[in-house]
């Protein structure tokens, strides 16, 4: 029969190679990992009386504010969103740990001559984020973040690199949406085609992040952008690159809108190449904000 003294000792032994698992796995982890992780555990704190399934990916952000509450869908108008989510996808699969830049080398090459490479290939549990980093893993030679926003939009003339395409991105999103309680699923009639649309349902979620957007530019502004919340300024850049931003202004008196405008012009005139040399920036995120603003 095991004495006590021999089950306490092997409980103590258990414990200090769990406590060992876990201190190495910390050590594995990038500043990009421990800052999404932090930034997650922020946002718990925030949001303690919302379900942990009312967190969005960038993609969820941009397509939740160009889409029409009622109607379900975005403008017919608008052709900038199909890349600008694109452009998300990276920039997440970069805070994610997952994805980075090449390194400039001794001739300081530019933000878009530069390459995109996998860095982990850990699953992110995002079936699009997944999808897509497949496809940046398996490519070789590696592509710029120009050329992957172009190959993921499907806006190729090789037809050997259409199968990079990410199809139904933004009905997928919306899924997605509808998973996490934020949208519901209806069918409208439009005189020839039946179409499916995804009015809001939950619009808590979508005030709360319009309130996020023009705090950042009015409240909350702070003029240096390196002490932006990364996620926050991405998500900035990537609005209007999707021509969204506007819906997120709308409902502001007219001084706060000039003001808001003001400070988002601010950010667009800045230089992506200095801006990604500073400490503590993420190269892959000036990239694209230099694809979309070149």
């Amino acid at each position: 029969m095991t004495s006590l003294t021999q089950r306490s000792s092997g409980l103590v032994q258990r414990r200090t190679e769990a406590s060992r698992n876990a201190a190495a796995a910390d050590k594995e982890k990038s500043p990009e990992e421990d800052e999404y992780e932090s930034r997650r555990g922020e946002e718990e704190d925030e949001d303690k009386g919302d379900s942990k399934e009312t967190r969005l990916t960038l993609m969820e952000e941009v397509l939740l504010l160009g889409l029409k509450d009622r109607e379900g869908y975005t403008s017919f108008w608008n052709d900038c969103i199909s890349s600008g989510l694109r452009g998300c996808m990276l920039i997440e699969l970069a805070l994610r740990g997952r994805l980075q830049l090449e390194a400039s080398g001794m001739r300081r090459k530019s933000l878009l001559t530069r390459k995109v490479l996998c860095k982990s290939d850990a699953p992110t549990g995002d079936m699009l984020l997944d999808e897509a980093l497949k496809h940046i893993k398996e490519t070789q030679p590696p592509e710029t973040v120009q050329s992957w926003i172009e190959l993921l939009s499907g806006e190729t003339w090789n037809p050997l690199k259409l199968h990079y395409q990410l199809r139904n991105v933004r009905e997928r999103l919306a899924k997605n949406l509808v998973e996490k309680g934020v949208l519901t699923t209806e069918k409208q009639n439009f005189l020839l085609f039946d179409m499916t649309t995804h009015p809001l349902t939950n619009s808590t979620i979508k005030q709360r992040l319009v309130r996020k957007v023009q705090e950042a530019v009015l409240e909350k502004w702070v003029n240096e952008p390196q002490r932006m919340d990364k996620r926050l300024l991405a998500l900035l850049f990537l609005a209007h690159s999707s021509d969204v931003l506007e819906n997120a202004f709308a409902p502001l008196l007219d001084d706060q809108y000039d003001l808001a405008m003001k400070r988002v012009r601010l950010l667009l005139d800045l230089e992506p190449e200095a801006e990604a040399a500073k400490s503590g920036a993420n190269e892959l995120l000036w990239a694209v904000v230099a694809a979309f603003t070149k």
